[in-house]
């Protein structure tokens, strides 16, 4: 089965979607904001041992509201989750929202990660969070800056600086997948101290310096260094696909692979690991049962090189507590 990328290898590639990304250089920390043309279906997973969410409990299936208005990543840890707020605002202005009488109500899960003790400037008096949300959210649109950007701006793994990431695929029936990730993993992306990803086995192209796998790896050390910090990492899958709450929760199970192939160690008790998946519902599926296990699949694909293009990406600026791949291993 040969799989191709989306036009931009963005989760954007998925028709009807957008992305807004807004950061505080100071502040070392920042928003990501994945909205669409019209509310859309999504559900999420969680499993790290540390999580920071807002709004996920109505993602169940059996909760009233059946679709969501945007889907926020944020750093900041718990002040983060202010971010929703400020796109909840500016949705509503917009007139969007679950119709409630004559009010609208936008419904904007979040999901954060600890970046406060990257370097950056965290003194704020009043709560930085809510205006990056809107501003992440005003400036959505097809393409978007990868790296040290929006929700990854002071992202680090255990070794390296992490980022922001995205990729895509299209599937052979034709669905588009796509994985939006801030990668801030107390675990590595790379092997022990070399260039090498772990995800190499899924990249396609060079879209992450097509450096192949490392050709020995043995014994698989822990990394230690930000035990005594914070971490996680959050991510988006999403499709083209008509996809329920369920089936959405189950593509959200299923990346969960991808993470676990692209970060060593993953899913710890000190990360928050978590995946929202989300569907446009502009394609119907074509068989139930094999198209909604291959979806899993190409979502954790996706997520696995959306991990290695977010640190392969990350840039260096002053202050940093850890070197980027690039300064490190760029040719």
């Amino acid at each position: 089965m040969t799989i191709r990328t989306g036009p931009l290898n963005l989760i954007t590639d998925v028709p009807g979607l957008r992305v807004g990304n807004a950061g505080d250089a100071a502040l070392k920390s920042g928003v990501t904001v994945l909205v669409a043309d019209a509310p859309f279906t999504a559900g999420v997973h969680v499993m790290g041992g540390a999580p920071g969410t807002r709004e996920t409990d109505l993602l169940a299936p059996d909760r009233i509201v059946q679709t969501v208005d945007a889907l926020v990543l944020a750093g900041g840890s718990a002040f983060g989750l202010d971010a929703a707020s400020g796109v909840a605002a500016e949705l509503r202005n917009a007139g969007r929202g679950f119709a409630v009488g004559d009010m609208r109500v936008p419904i904007v899960p979040a999901a954060i990660l600890f970046d406060l003790l990257n370097g950056g400037a965290k003194d704020w008096v009043q709560n930085p969070y809510a205006d990056l949300g809107a501003a992440a959210l005003t400036a959505s649109g097809s393409r978007f800056e990868l790296g040290s950007a929006g929700a990854g701006l002071g992202a680090l793994t255990a070794t390296l600086k992490g980022g922001l990431g995205s990729a895509s695929c299209v599937s052979p029936s034709g669905h588009t997948v796509g994985a939006l990730v801030a990668v801030n993993a107390l675990g590595s992306a790379t092997v022990h101290d070399g260039p090498h990803f772990w995800a190499a086995p899924f990249e396609i192209g060079s879209e992450f310096g097509g450096l192949g796998p490392a050709r020995e790896h043995g014994e698989v050390h822990l990394p230690v260094t930000k035990m005594g910090g914070g971490n996680t990492t959050i991510a988006i899958v999403a499709t083209d696909a008509a996809l329920t709450q369920s089936q959405c929760t189950r593509m959200a199970i299923a990346a969960h692979d991808g993470m676990a192939r692209a970060l060593l160690p993953s899913h710890t008790p000190m990360d928050g690991d978590l995946v929202f998946a989300a569907s446009t519902g502009a394609r119907a599926l074509k068989d139930e049962g094999r198209d909604t296990l291959l979806l899993g699949h190409l979502a954790a694909t996706c997520l696995a090189r959306a991990i290695a293009r977010a640190v392969y990406l990350a840039r260096a600026v002053s202050g940093d507590v850890l070197p980027c791949w690039q300064d490190r291993f760029g040719r």
